[in-house]
């Protein structure tokens, strides 16, 4: 006799579409309270220092800010992608093609910069960024490639090729063969918004892309055409709209964000370019695409949460020693139960057999 069954649901339960990532979080404290018993630590002390104590001062939010903000800017730009069904996994390299690029000019003018630096900057990570991205739009269009398997092991070419600058053309001469660059120089650094704490322009930029983003899905016939296509493929056809162009557009836009992510940190917190410019950023952007259901706002949201696993894992680390790995797995457990609870959008739960089932056999 079944005791447990899934109903399938008449149509997608819109309630459930929102209520999901609520139930995964709160799966995930509940799995990591009792990971943190069985490791034998006070699970109530080790989530105080994981989830709470970050928020308890200024500097703990406004770090907050910081390492939500490129999760955010690449967030939102594959959340537009996803859309389509345009599913870009290298935000990783296109972050890291971003701080090259940007990067670079503030070290090609060192000690000649001035105020226009910075906004060339910006403009040199977008296109990195976007540049990247195009590898896989154009392997997508030409030759019905996979961009999923593509932009991922562009990520890995990106990585090489920081590596080899930093071993290289742009480790500091000065710095005693360390793979690290110069400091980069005022012109070049973010501007602070916060006082006492490490807030910069780019996170400014991370709300910004909010709004536009939010704009584009929801008030232009472009949003329009993401959505019909990613939706019915088919009726987009018959509508005229076209898919190609779509795929451009979606995977420049998610690039020229992660670029703009990756020069944010090497010319916001970090101030200089090395070799562990993102501990994994662009990863972690697919995860809150999703959890925010690919809507701007959620995303949003989904960014500072996740922002928190990065900061609290650091505290938990010093507090009571906890492992460095911690960070993710909360953020592998959250991701498990979001897609694990997805299927309550469909499907309801059901107790006990079907009538029919126990009526044959009584017989």
């Amino acid at each position: 006799m079944t005791l447990l069954r899934l109903e399938p649901r008449g149509e997608a339960s819109r309630a459930m579409v929102y209520a999901t990532p609520l139930l995964a979080v709160a799966l995930t404290l509940v799995s990591g309270f009792l990971l943190f018993w069985a490791m034998g630590f006070d699970p109530v002390k080790a989530l105080h220092a994981f989830f709470i104590a970050p928020l308890l001062s200024l500097r703990g939010l406004g770090e907050l800010a910081v390492k939500a903000t490129p999760l955010v800017l690449c967030a939102i730009g594959l959340a537009i992608g996803f859309r389509a069904n345009v599913w870009n996994i290298g935000a990783e390299g296109q972050l890291t093609l971003g701080a090259i690029t940007g990067g670079g000019l503030a070290l090609a003018f060192y000690g000649e910069g001035g105020w226009w630096l910075l906004p060339l900057m910006i403009v040199a990570g977008m296109a990195g960024g976007a540049l990247w991205a195009a590898i896989p739009a154009f392997l997508r269009v030409r030759f019905n490639a996979s961009e999923i398997l593509t932009s991922l092991m562009l990520n890995y070419v990106a990585l090489h090729l920081l590596n080899y600058l930093m071993h290289g053309p742009y480790r500091d001469p000065d710095g005693f063969a360390f793979p690290e660059s110069r400091l980069f120089e005022a012109d070049a650094v973010m501007p602070l918004l916060v006082a006492g704490t490490r807030v910069h322009l780019g996170s400014l930029f991370a709300l910004l892309a909010v709004a536009a983003g939010w704009f584009l899905m929801a008030r232009t016939f472009i949003g329009f055409q993401i959505k019909v296509i990613g939706l019915t493929p088919t009726a987009a056809g018959y509508a005229g709209f076209n898919q190609r162009k779509i795929i451009w557009l979606t995977l420049l836009l998610s690039g020229a964000l992660a670029g703009l992510a990756g020069l944010g940190e090497v010319a916001g917190p970090i101030g200089q370019m090395n070799p562990t410019i993102s501990p994994g950023y662009g990863y972690t952007a697919i995860i809150v695409a999703f959890l925010g259901r690919l809507h701007p706002v959620g995303i949003l949201l989904a960014g500072f949460l996740m922002a928190l696993s990065f900061i609290g894992g650091e505290a938990a680390q010093i507090a009571l020693g906890l492992p460095k790995a911690i960070t993710g797995v909360f953020q592998g457990m959250l991701l498990f139960f979001l897609l694990a609870t997805d299927v309550l959008i469909r499907y309801r739960v059901r107790f006990g057999a079907k009538r029919a089932v126990v009526g044959r056999a009584a017989a």
